[in-house]
């Protein structure tokens, strides 16, 4: 079995939603992509993401959007964090927290893609530990599926490789796309 998912780091404000809106369904279609997850933390103005936003984004065929610190930013979107499972804020906030940090999605050839998001604690204000939410995410999705990818947004480079050879051989794979002011890892693979 192969399945070609495609992750998108952070999406900025309205130059980003727009390039989306005018290229991806087409690159989906073009690159055989089976699943799509995309950061939409930055999605409203460059901070946050409000519910019509969230909405359209999912309308250009992406199947699940990631957050990150900013998740709180727009109170309009809380209760949608409840509702859309599509819709993800960080695992490692409390669990009293409005919505879910990790769910499984069937992808267009019904295949179970299980999806964990994360955020890091250095230069972060404080959170729960993320290492021990995705242990948590994992015991859990990997009952529905061996497919499980995890998005990390962090600030520090060194806590995204940690997490990275934490989850080696328990996750399909970890991106650390976002945030997008700090980008200076390229390409980091363990093999």
């Amino acid at each position: 079995m192969q399945l070609n998912i495609l992750a998108i780091g952070d999406i900025v404000g309205q130059p980003g939603r727009k390039i989306l809106e005018k290229k991806l369904q087409g690159f989906i279609k073009d690159q055989n992509i089976d699943f799509c997850i995309a950061n939409g933390e930055n999605a409203a103005g460059g901070s946050g993401i409000t519910v019509g936003i969230a909405n359209k984004l999912f309308s250009y065929d992406i199947n699940v959007i990631t957050m990150g610190d900013h998740v709180w930013k727009r109170k309009e979107i809380f209760d949608s964090l409840q509702s859309e499972q599509r819709l993800l804020r960080p695992a490692n906030y409390s669990p009293l927290a409005h919505g879910r940090g990790h769910v499984a999605l069937k992808t267009k050839t019904d295949h179970t893609v299980g999806i964990i998001n994360l955020l890091g604690r250095v230069f972060m204000k404080p959170i729960d530990c993320p290492f021990r939410a995705a242990d948590k995410a994992i015991e859990e999705l990997s009952k529905l599926t061996n497919i499980i990818i995890v998005d990390m947004h962090a600030e520090a480079t060194s806590e995204k490789i940690a997490m990275g050879w934490y989850l080696d051989g328990k996750v399909s794979a970890v991106v650390v796309l976002t945030p997008t002011c700090k980008q200076r890892m390229k390409r980091f693979c363990l093999e």
